[in-house]
């Protein structure tokens, strides 16, 4: 108990460190000290830094922060979940076609509806557009899946649901006039420069309120991982359950892909990684991919910004590129899969 506070307390440690590093990160010349001095000053402390910068480190950069910590945070905790259920190492929103879909719908959408709603209704329909398109995903995959839910077709189904709603993808940015599709194609690679304080509520909330059910249904959770049939002999009912985590993990991705654009990968690496770390404690694995998965995005951002000067990189590809090395390690690596 006293190792893992340990581990608890620097975990926080590291958030908060990240957080005031990643905020001093950017084109305008901000140090951790003016950083911290801001953050006093919102407490009743005197601060010195110009209100300039006042206001890149408040309404531009902390946003992106938090959005960077959600959209890191959501995404792993889906693919724990969706690598739970399937009992597959290698299940992720990406992969499993749920961020393909989520990604279609909200395309469409936003090619549909263009600048005529306003923010909020804007908003919402591109959120659910996104949910809708997710939650088709799955619905597709458990129909290719065959009766009783075979856990070694959903990946290939994944596979295949992914390709096909990143084809309707390409062919929605193909329709659109080419100022349009310059914009919808550097947001499906992932972004987080539409950051701000007002469309961080929603993402909060979702994954908060997935956080709070999956880890009620954690027993439940893990007498799927011994088995279907062990699962049903304890009481569980396996086919419920699979549906419910399913389409939480497609709300949780929607979320995010209408915020942030596609971002795949990380599902994937942060809960083999956790999962190595954690060792005897499995049952703090959702807990430790929101934390390890909030604060590898936001370093995947601050990479984003500072590799090209004047210039940032799509997050989705610096992401792609970090989770295909992985991939192919923990394909290279049998025992992982196996453990």
């Amino acid at each position: 108990m006293i190792k893992l506070f340990s581990y608890s307390l620097i975990a926080v440690c590291v958030v908060v460190l990240s957080a005031v590093m990643a905020v001093s990160f950017g084109a305008a010349n901000i140090s951790s000290g003016d950083v911290l001095s801001v953050i006093f000053n919102l407490f009743g402390g005197e601060t010195h830094v110009s209100d300039i910068k006042q206001r890149i480190i408040l309404e531009l950069r902390f946003p992106r922060f938090i959005l960077a910590f959600l959209t890191g945070a959501g995404l792993s905790l889906a693919g724990a979940v969706l690598q739970t259920v399937t009992r597959n190492p290698l299940a992720d929103p990406y992969l499993f076609g749920i961020a393909s879909g989520a990604s279609f719908g909200a395309v469409l959408v936003i090619a549909s509806i263009g600048g005529s709603a306003g923010w909020a209704a804007g908003q919402m329909s591109i959120t659910t557009g996104a949910f809708i398109g997710a939650a088709f995903s799955v619905f597709i995959v458990l129909s290719l899946a065959g009766r009783g839910v075979q856990i070694e077709r959903m990946l290939l189904a994944g596979v295949a649901a992914s390709f096909m709603f990143s084809a309707g993808t390409s062919l929605v940015l193909y329709a659109s006039d080419p100022e349009a599709a310059a914009s919808l194609l550097f947001w499906t690679l992932g972004s987080f420069t539409r950051a701000n304080w007002d469309n961080l509520f929603v993402p909060s909330v979702v994954i908060i309120g997935c956080l709070i059910l999956f880890l009620g249904y954690s027993r439940a959770l893990k007498a799927v991982l011994a088995g279907d049939e062990t699962a049903k002999t304890l009481g569980v009912n396996v086919t419920r359950l699979r549906m419910g985590m399913l389409l939480l993990s497609s709300l949780l991705t929607a979320t995010l892909v209408a915020n942030t654009g596609g971002i795949g990968f990380v599902g994937l690496m942060i809960p083999h990684i956790v999962r190595r770390l954690l060792h005897r404690h499995q049952q703090y694995v959702l807990l430790a991919c929101v934390m390890f998965g909030g604060v590898f995005m936001v370093w995947v951002d601050v990479l984003a910004r500072s590799l090209v000067a004047n210039n940032e990189l799509p997050i989705g590809v610096i992401t792609a590129a970090i989770g295909s090395v992985f991939f192919l390690f923990v394909l290279r690596k049998r025992s992982w899969i196996d453990s």
